[in-house]
Formats: structure tokens, sequence, C-alpha cells
């Protein structure tokens, strides 16, 4: 059987639809796919949003906040000019990729510097976020790292 142009081209559309649909039937069923939402209540959480920005400038207002890698972990160095002992809050370490390693820590100082220690942070992208208070203004860090 000789099989002419718009045969070849019928049947080369017929495999790439066939393809995508088994694309398309694997990414939905497969569990390995994970498809959750990044926050379950973003509507509230769009709703805080000038907050959050009036806290990110406060948070700039102190100085400037740095952070590395360490041999121990990821150290974050807060200014020299604040008191320690006068920041209350926590730390959201948040994986987009696993929903199951997001975690949260008290706000603990050691001088100036926060520690988060080697065993709390697997190979790969991290969202560190500080929210805190100080002398009753609502502070805010945000950084994006990769560990």
């Amino acid at each position: 059987m000789k099989i002419n142009w718009g045969t070849g081209i019928t049947i080369g559309i017929l495999l790439f639809i066939a393809f995508i649909m088994t694309m398309v039937v694997t990414m939905l069923t497969d569990k390995g796919y994970n498809h959750d939402m990044v926050t379950t209540e973003y509507y509230k959480k769009e709703l805080l949003y000038q907050q959050e920005i009036d806290a990110a400038q406060n948070a700039t207002d102190l100085g400037a906040i740095t952070s590395k890698r360490t041999s121990t972990g990821w150290a974050i160095a807060f200014p020299e000019t604040i008191d320690a002992t006068k920041l209350k809050g926590n730390v959201s370490l948040y994986r987009p990729s696993d929903e199951q390693l997001d975690t949260n820590l008290p706000l603990v100082l050691s001088g100036h510097y926060l520690l988060i220690p080697d065993n709390r942070l697997q190979t790969g992208r991290w969202d560190i976020i500080i929210t805190a208070i100080y002398d009753g203004k609502p502070l805010k860090y945000k950084e994006s790292i990769l560990y």
C-alpha cells in the first residue's frame, strides 16, 4: 500500500494528538506530580498585602539584613543598631517543591545573628520569611535562596 501526503499528514496529526492525550492523562492521574496550591487561603493573604509592604519597609528602615551560607547552615545577620532582646517573631522556611518540608521556627538570635541549622535545609530552593515585631512595629524580611 502506498501512503500519499494526505494520509501521512493525517497519521502524523493523530499520533501527535495521541501523545498529548497520553501526557495529560499521565499528569492528572500520577500521584508523583503534586498539584498543591501555594497557599490555601490566598484571598485572605491578598487582603493583607499592604500590611506586608509596610512591614517590609520597616525592616528596610532598620538597616541592611544580610545572609550567607556557612558550614553549619544559613546565617542571617541583623543590623547591630537593633536591640536583639526587643525582637520577637518567627522564621518560616518554605520549600516550593515540597509542602512536607515547610517549617516554622521561633526567631532566636545569638548576638545579632540567626542561624538556620544545616539539618533543617535540604539542597534546593527555599524561601525564608521572617516576621517579627520590634518596638511595636511589624517587620517582614523575605529572601529566596539556593541551598
